[in-house]
């Protein structure tokens, strides 16, 4: 089910946590009406004290915020931290609030996204969460991440799905869900010259949204593809667009992860290089740290940035959102971004430098062909749940802390 393309939309890329941080917290800090903010991890760090300042700004001068978080995202908020924002008036959601009893288990199906709409006029997609490892000072295990902010009519749409995902999440009700949601896209004025897409992902309607408009997309090119993405392991139909884009002359480049936050990460992507660089493909690992970003750009007319990894657990699994953007003048912005990213930051593999012996051969070649060409369908037949949000109240964080110090003395 698409999404329809809106025009009249202005885009800026904001890089890393020293970008994206002050200018989302100056918004809600000076919001007036509204604040709708969802993310996977909040932690009770500077940074989450900096957004906990804003929303709590916000709070008392009468807007209205609704904060959403993962459970298993952000799992250890304080009473303090999370009483003191719902006596300011926030109401606080948390997606899938399972209990947490010698083990966090509560893993497949996480709402992954991270959104934010200010006054229903400005709006923040992308990668970043609410902690201190996206700033710099965090040290060599800082994150390389991105989001962008928008202004225009698109902002209207994205308003309009976390409205619609809050009132589904707590009701279960549908057409309440419709009902609510749909008259707040209200016509916003033109903020600048891109066409915009919002597109999320689902375990219901929008299954594979945000996969199939990257595959249209490196179908389409014709001059270059670059993909940024932190957690690379795509299906077989993806690989296949990637290598035949390579095959009538496209320029492909991937930037994966070469200092990794989980080494697993790169040893899965790995497995793919000999398949990818036979077909054409380069491959840039990122080596100066973590590369978190969800990020990529075709042909100087098509960028895309959101939280949406190409892997199992978000193209399958949790719950996403990416905007897509045609615009030659962001999409040159992403572009120079990228080729910086590769000329400064990373390292080039080549095909002759990469060991394999003949047993690791057949192993690949069959993980390729039998196991990734039929991954959507078993990833699909994991634990399967419709959205649930669950108001949290400062009694609830102390009952699982509670748990929590029993479990782990």
């Amino acid at each position: 089910m698409s999404q329809p393309w809106i025009s009249g939309n202005r885009f800026s890329l904001l890089e890393n946590g020293e970008q994206f941080y002050p200018r989302v917290f100056e918004a809600i800090a000076g919001a007036q009406r509204e604040v709708l903010l969802e993310t996977f991890i909040l932690y009770e760090d500077k940074v989450g004290k900096a957004l906990h300042a804003a929303l709590l700004e916000a709070a008392r001068r009468g807007a209205q915020v609704d904060v959403t978080v993962d459970a298993f995202g952000s799992p250890d908020l304080s009473v303090e931290f999370v009483s003191s924002l719902t006596s300011a008036g926030v109401r606080m959601h948390v997606f899938d609030p399972a209990p947490r009893v010698f083990a966090r288990v509560n893993y497949f199906r996480r709402m992954h996204r991270k959104l934010v709409v200010v006054d229903g006029k400005r709006a923040f997609v992308g990668g970043i969460n609410y902690s201190a490892d996206h700033l710099a000072d965090y040290g060599p295990e800082a994150k390389q991440d991105y989001a962008v902010e928008a202004e225009g009519p698109i902002v209207a749409h994205i308003r309009s799905f976390m409205l619609s995902a809050i009132a589904e999440g707590r009701t279960g009700r549908r057409w309440f869900t419709w009902r609510r949601a749909h008259p707040s896209v209200e016509m916003l004025p033109p903020a600048g010259d891109a066409d915009a897409q919002f597109v999320w992902r689902d375990n219901r309607d929008h299954k594979n949204d945000i996969e199939r408009q990257y595959r249209l997309a490196i179908r389409l090119a014709r001059k270059r593809v670059v993909i940024a993405n932190a957690y690379f392991f795509p299906g077989y139909a993806f690989l296949r667009e990637l290598r035949k884009a390579a095959r009538r002359g496209v320029e492909v480049s991937l930037i994966l992860q070469g200092n990794p936050d989980m080494p697993i990460v790169q040893t899965a992507a790995a497995m793919l290089y000999h398949h990818l660089l036979n077909g054409g493909v380069q491959i840039y690992e990122y080596c100066e740290r973590p590369l978190h970003g969800k990020i990529a750009v075709v042909d100087d007319e098509w960028a895309t940035v959101g939280s949406s990894n190409l892997d199992p657990l978000s193209l399958s699994l949790n719950l996403e959102a990416n905007v897509m953007i045609r615009d030659r003048a962001f999409a040159r912005v992403v572009g120079d971004s990228l080729q910086r990213l590769m000329r400064h930051s990373c390292n080039r593999v080549e095909a002759s430098k990469l060991a394999e012996s003949p047993t690791w051969r057949k192993l690949r070649s069959f993980f390729l062909f039998h196991v990734l060409r039929r991954y959507p369908y078993w990833a699909g037949r994991l634990p399967a749940h419709a959205p649930r949000l669950a108001p949290l109240l400062p009694t609830e964080v102390a009952a699982t802390d509670t748990v929590d110090k029993q479990a782990f003395p």
